[in-house]
């Protein structure tokens, strides 16, 4: 049986692995099973954020859209309320725009 040569196929392997974890301090950029725990746990991380991003977005939107409508007497729950009775199909993200950078529409929405 021919002896296999792995040299070029292993050392990129590990280059792969090195570059993804440059950024990382110590032993973790530089060794390659500790940088390769780390990627996968990154990568992992990385995962799970995408996921979460959208959540926490969402959140920051509502209360945003809750605090200035607050000022107007109203709760953010009524006021979702009475604009899906107004048939006004804002999300939330635009709402939120509307209330920080324009107050005067946002006020017209509360009253709708």
């Amino acid at each position: 049986m021919v002896r296999v040569k792995r040299g070029n196929v292993a050392r990129k392997r590990r280059k792969k692995i090195l570059n993804l974890a440059k950024s990382y301090k110590g032993s973790h950029s530089r060794l390659f099973r500790v940088a390769n725990q780390q990627v996968m746990k990154g990568l992992k991380y990385a995962y799970r954020d995408r996921k979460q991003k959208k959540r926490i977005f969402r959140r920051i939107w509502i209360s945003q859209i809750n605090s200035t409508s607050r000022a107007n007497k109203i709760v953010y729950s009524r006021l979702i309320h009475n604009l899906k009775k107004s048939n006004i199909l804002l999300n939330r993200k635009i709402l939120a725009q509307i209330a920080i950078l324009d107050l005067p529409t946002f006020n017209k929405l509360l009253i709708a």
